[in-house]
């Protein structure tokens, strides 16, 4: 799908990645409009200050929730993109208020994959998150509810001419409750609370979730995950580079935590190919020619019972390069 001269929408766009998305495609493409779809009046009111329409006329702010079918099929007039990044993710959250994130991330998904279909949008590509494989929490299980809805979409399309795709990956760097910011607002205290000494997760920079979505908007033939390969981190490694000083307090796994986490399960790997730097969990049935997806991106099909777990990833980040990617993209003046 080209980019350039396309009309772009962003659900939840006024989040990190809805951010860091708005600045690439401005600074990269010409882009004929782009719509930041969300329901925070605030946070819209505020990044609309930061892209005011004298400057940037081709931005248009639209309220909305995912969940009111009529509005995001409003929304969607004469859209060819959409990147559904709109969800609710705060796992203990999930526990406690299921049905408003079931109500958000499967039925939200549901309406956006309906809105596409009926508004003529050409390609729909939808963010994951790694709590998605294997789930064992109620946000996990509706995102990886939202990943098969988004996937089986390209059943439903019939003549149109429409691709749906997921990206999935971990831990974003710096975003809005990531647990790098949160340790270094606690350091000053002088503890850092660590939910067990084993837990590892990865950990991808905001662009590098740009530009895997732009690569799946770009190059998805439609059903695929795309997976980045990305290092990962023990969490202990991260509060000994965050606070050297400091005394790491053990504090149990929150509900719904895993130790480790996962991209891609022992499972996916019948499905599973390795792009070179991405890997693709393809659909059961694939309403392309696979021989021609494998010649076209060179793919090879990963082992029988391979799984990309942040516990078992050959890359897995030090304390000073924890330390360098905190002065480099957090804060300059980290010591």
């Amino acid at each position: 799908m080209q980019i350039n001269d396309s009309t772009v929408l962003i659900t939840g766009g006024t989040g990190s990645l809805g951010k860091q998305l708005t600045e690439t495609l401005l600074k990269r493409y010409q882009i004929k409009k782009l719509i930041i779809f969300s329901r925070d009046e605030l946070k819209q009111y505020e990044m609309s200050l930061l892209y005011p329409s004298s400057k940037y006329p081709q931005i248009r702010f639209f309220l909305g929730d995912v969940r009111d079918k009529d509005r995001l099929k409003r929304a969607f007039e004469n859209v060819d993109i959409v990147i559904h990044a709109a969800a609710l993710k705060h796992v203990p959250l999930a526990e406690y208020n299921p049905m408003e994130f079931i109500n958000t991330n499967v039925m939200g998904a549901e309406n956006v994959v309906n809105a596409a279909l009926d508004a003529g949008v050409k390609s729909v590509v939808a963010l994951s998150t790694d709590k998605a494989a294997a789930p064992i929490n109620l946000y996990g299980a509706t995102k990886l509810c939202s990943d098969k809805l988004f996937v089986a979409a390209n059943n439903i399309r019939g003549n149109k001419n429409i691709r749906f795709s997921v990206v999935r990956y971990g831990n974003v760097m710096g975003s809005r409750g990531s647990v790098i910011p949160f340790f270094l607002s606690k350091r000053k205290t002088g503890i850092l609370p660590v939910t067990h000494p084993d837990m590892t997760r990865f950990n991808i920079l905001l662009q590098e979730g740009v530009e895997l979505v732009l690569h799946a908007i770009e190059k998805a033939w439609g059903g695929e995950i795309f997976v980045p390969k990305i290092p990962s981190f023990r969490l202990v490694d991260l509060a000994n580079a965050v606070g050297p000083a400091c005394k790491i307090e053990l504090i149990g796994i929150r509900p719904g935590e895993k130790i480790h986490e996962e991209m891609i399960t022992e499972s996916d790997s019948l499905l599973t190919w390795d792009l070179g730097k991405y890997y693709a969990i393809l659909a059961h049935e694939p309403n392309w020619n696979l021989d021609e997806f494998v010649k076209t991106f060179s793919a090879k099909k990963v082992p029988t019972g391979f799984k990309y777990s942040s516990g078992t990833n050959p890359e897995m980040l030090t304390i000073e390069q924890l330390k360098d990617l905190i002065r480099t993209h957090l804060d300059p003046h980290f010591n």
